[in-house]
């Protein structure tokens, strides 16, 4: 096997991308490039202590950097792009995760207006030990200090929507885009389906760790050092986003209310059955209904976005996705040695 190409890129901060759609490649590559890449917080930095809240130091919209994005050569619609996640790594020994006034899923809201008051902000300083990978949590309002494992993860990987839209890095779709779930960490394949020529792959707002739910809104916001495998599957289309890891198939969902992000990912796990793994439509439904796990990605985003996953060594020894997901896996384990 020949090596693969490698590009490394860490963006000045007026390089990000701040929407999926309406942004100028910042590279072209070829299928099989290794990036090594560079991702700023969701706060571009910016909150570095308890004493910077974001209404100060943030300018809305300009929120949730995204490195990108890239033109993926050969790229068509009716494609997907293949996202292999070879290492997330924090680059700062310290994360930041706050309250941010009308935002969450415990407080009143834009969208859910009521006559409560705004919640106040609030900031942690989260610190990481990056030998024992943990984080670590300090009280505000105590001397409470409590270890949590690290398990870094993207919370926004997408492409250029369809039809000429320009979506907000906030927003997460059937384009990606911020879907906050932490089953996007090392080791993961991302599935994206293709919208526009060359796909234009963004990705960013590195996580430390998130609870699933993400429910303040806010998770261990983390400036990363992340590499990925980027492959290109011709003629294959991905409707919503999928994961593939080394033991579950996942698919997911973004929309509100929430029951239909639910139903959207439910559907697209008993679509991905029947295409791939030898499912009827009603046996598929009937499976996924017994064997389907389904954890809350976001209740925060301006969609929300639920996941459906299946034990892999439940289903039929069949190849998904052309079998890319193990041909990265060899890759990415080549690269590490």
């Amino acid at each position: 096997m020949s090596d693969p190409r490698i590009l490394s890129l860490r963006p000045d901060p007026g390089e990000y991308a701040w929407t999926f759609g309406g942004v100028p490649p910042v590279a072209r590559i070829a299928p099989g490039t290794v990036l090594d890449l560079y991702t700023e917080d969701c706060f571009a930095g910016r909150v570095r202590s308890e004493k910077d809240l974001v209404s100060e130091v943030c300018e809305f919209p300009f929120l949730n950097p995204q490195t990108g994005p890239f033109h993926i050569e050969g790229a068509e619609p009716g494609d997907t792009v293949a996202v292999h996640f070879v290492s997330i790594e924090p680059a700062r020994d310290w994360a930041a995760s706050t309250t941010v006034p009308l935002f969450g899923a415990l407080t009143s809201t834009h969208t859910t207006a009521t006559l409560q008051p705004p919640l106040p902000e609030t900031v942690w300083i989260w610190q990481l030990d990056l030998e024992r990978r943990t984080a670590l949590f300090q009280a505000r309002e105590s001397d409470l200090r409590l270890e949590l494992p690290l398990d870094p993860m993207h919370g926004t990987v997408g492409v250029a929507p369809a039809n000429l839209e320009v979506r907000s890095a906030l927003v997460p779709d059937a384009h990606g885009g911020n879907m906050d779930t932490p089953e996007m960490r090392t080791g993961v394949t991302c599935y994206l389906g293709v919208n526009v020529e060359g796909a234009l792959l963004s990705l960013g707002d590195g996580h430390a760790r998130q609870g699933e739910g993400e429910t303040c809104g806010v998770a261990v916001e983390c400036a990363m050092r992340t590499t990925v495998i980027v492959e290109l599957l011709k003629g294959v289309e991905t409707p919503w986003p999928r994961l593939e890891s080394d033991t579950h198939i996942i698919s997911t969902g973004s929309a509100r209310p929430l029951e239909d992000a639910f139903r959207t990912s439910q559907l697209d796990l008993v679509r991905w059955l029947v295409r791939d793994y030898g499912f009827s439509e009603l046996d598929a439904y009937q499976f996924a209904t017994q064997a389907a796990e389904s954890p809350l990605a976001n209740v925060c985003d301006t969609n929300y976005t639920c996941v459906a996953k299946l034990r892999k060594d439940w289903l039929p020894a069949r190849e998904t996705h052309r079998g890319v997901h193990a041909h990265l896996r060899e890759t990415a384990v080549a690269l590490r040695h």
